[in-house]
């Protein structure tokens, strides 16, 4: 039998053994530095194989596209990025106030990088069904980003309403400034504007 590899593990099989998690990390790293230097069309994935020290068919075992594999680094980033918040967590006076700083720091970190932020954006747009299980690993990475700021373990329904609107804003944000129609300061009003949405959620609920 076959060991599990990335891809079948993120359809819920098995996780990877250490040694297939070292070479999944080795290729997501080759990954990103191609896309900061390049963007989208620098992700080859013969030089992510070569880059990874990784055979070219054992690369295609682990993410069948570039569209997979850019799309399994941008939940990397955002997983180091939630890694970074976590030790240090916003202090603001509000849960509204707290996603908003939150997210404001993950997108500041993009935009540091803002090739590699072209080349993740663009798999996501570019992603087809095929993709979904990575997809849905991004969002589920950002909800737990969101959750979190929010100081929210077991969310109600509506607060999750509220936490996806909240990411689809900041994505739409991401994109929009990544093709030169938003400046920064706009992002900024429109990501805190969304995030009011919090205290909305708690001002309608139910007293006990």
């Amino acid at each position: 039998m076959t060991a599990p590899d990335a891809r079948t593990s993120t359809h819920g099989t098995p996780a990877l053994t250490e040694r297939q998690e070292a070479r999944r990390r080795r290729i997501l790293h080759a990954s990103a530095q191609l896309a900061a230097r390049g963007g989208f069309d620098a992700v080859q994935m013969r030089e992510v194989a070569e880059s990874s020290q990784v055979a070219l068919g054992t690369l295609y075992r682990y993410f069948p596209s570039k569209v997979h594999l850019l799309v399994a680094t941008m939940q990397d980033q955002l997983q180091h990025m939630h890694t970074t918040v976590r030790k240090r967590p916003p202090s603001s006076d509000s849960p509204a106030e707290q996603v908003a700083d939150t997210l404001m720091r993950a997108f500041r970190a993009l935009q540091r990088e803002p090739h590699l932020a072209d080349a993740m954006v663009r798999a996501l747009t570019f992603a087809d069904r095929s993709v979904s299980p990575e997809v849905d690993q991004v969002s589920r990475q950002t909800t737990a980003i969101i959750l979190d700021a929010m100081g929210l373990d077991d969310p109600t329904p509506e607060q999750l309403s509220a936490v996806r609107v909240i990411e689809h804003t900041w994505h739409s944000a991401l994109i929009t400034w990544l093709s030169g129609r938003a400046s920064i300061a706009q992002v900024k009003i429109d990501i805190e504007t969304v995030c009011r949405l919090i205290d909305l959620v708690e001002e309608d609920k139910p007293t006990p």
